[in-house]
């Protein structure tokens, strides 16, 4: 959300960021990057003069549950607006994917096509003029196993810079790091679940690795997580840090032993940037790096995981191979100033064709229709609700 930020920033629009949610005290200050924040309510017909009298040229939605309290708002009282939905990840896949772990089931598309919350997300896809699809991998299933039109679609993957070499001076050596480390704040499941894996795993690492600690970095650790911290066996927990870029500079290897989740992972492609190795699972890595070679190593069982972790270690020639894949990766697939200018010829073609853009979406206007905005008249309900 910040790239895109910046991105539009950038190139001369003026931002208003609208929200709901309470600001957090580690939350980023926008109007240091000339971002007018204002709060808005759910259910309340107190947005729509907000919404009408800023009159927006485009509208980015911050996932479906955004664009299913808004989304029927915007459309009415800003008809010409452009509806983006920024899918951040397909949080379907990733729930449903949690779904079928806790019931010891393999992931299928199947239960992907049954769950209701597909249903919801793939509506709310239909509805916008575009959504940003931020993985190679749930690009494919939309087009593929969803049938969703390429035309409101665009895979827009993080904007980063390259690494030049410049940048690959400032790193330091194999030599002067030391330690594992994982980064990923505790209120998201799949870190919860890959530290506990990651417990599991430590005694085979350390067993070889005698001197060697694995840091764990995240805001909102719960008890659960705060009770795996054994300073004697080397596995320790920090708690938040506001310079995670740093921590992983200064790690030898990042560990990342996620089994579900969606979307691409900010933790793998900040170690590509910080020009440290890892090793990761075929749903950490998925989408993430085409027909690249990976950062290091891709392993889903935890006796081999532990192997190459151990290996990726030890071995300076393949790690040294693996920050290179890193940068080939980085500079080959999430380079900003591509992606920013597909992304705005993309906005484009929206402003100069939205009439006929939106008629060929005809799925997406049905579900605009009001006889199928159960959403909309549920809002309208709780606010009338709430007045008494």
């Amino acid at each position: 959300m910040m790239q895109l930020i910046t991105l539009f920033s950038d190139n001369g629009y003026q931002v208003t960021f609208a929200s709901p949610a309470q600001k957090g005290e580690n939350a980023v200050q926008l109007i240091e990057y000339g971002v007018e924040e204002v709060a808005i309510e759910l259910n309340s017909s107190s947005f729509d003069s907000f919404v009408e009298n800023l009159n927006p040229r485009i509208v980015v939605f911050d996932r479906f549950m955004m664009e299913e309290q808004f989304g029927w708002r915007v459309a009415k009282y800003c008809p010409e607006a452009i509806r983006i939905l920024d899918t951040e990840d397909l949080h379907f896949l990733r729930k449903t994917r949690y779904e079928q772990l806790k019931k010891g089931e393999t992931f299928s598309n199947k239960a992907l096509l049954q769950s209701d919350e597909t249903k919801r997300e793939i509506a709310s896809i239909l509805r916008c003029d575009l959504s940003l699809i931020i993985s190679s991998y749930e690009m494919q299933l939309l087009k593929e196993v969803f049938k969703i039109d390429d035309s409101i679609l665009l895979y827009l993957p993080f904007l980063l810079d390259t690494i030049e070499k410049v940048d690959q001076e400032k790193w330091l050596s194999y030599e002067e790091r030391e330690d594992f480390v994982f980064v990923g704040n505790f209120f998201h499941k799949p870190n919860v679940d890959a530290v506990l894996e990651l417990k599991k795993m430590w005694r085979n690492i350390r067993d070889r690795l005698p001197k060697v600690n694995v840091h764990i970095y995240g805001a909102y650790v719960s008890q659960q997580i705060q009770q795996l911290h054994k300073p004697e066996q080397g596995f320790l927990l920090h708690g938040y840090t506001s310079s995670a870029i740093e921590k992983v500079s200064k790690a030898k290897v990042v560990l990342a032993p996620l089994r579900f989740g969606a979307g691409i992972k900010g933790k793998l492609t900040e170690a590509m940037i910080c020009g440290t190795p890892s090793v990761t699972t075929s749903t950490g890595a998925e989408g993430m790096h085409d027909n690249f070679p990976w950062n290091g190593f891709i392993e889903d069982d935890l006796n081999v995981f532990s192997e190459l972790a151990v290996k990726l270690y030890s071995e300076k020639e393949n790690w040294l191979q693996a920050q290179n894949n890193g940068i080939k990766i980085i500079n080959s697939i999430y380079d900003k100033h591509v992606l920013s200018r597909v992304f705005l010829e993309k906005i484009s073609q929206l402003i100069a064709n939205l009439d006929a853009h939106r008629t060929s979406n005809f799925l997406g206007s049905l579900l605009q229709h009001q006889t199928l905005q159960a959403t909309k008249y549920m809002s309208k309900w709780i606010e009338e609700k709430n007045k008494k």
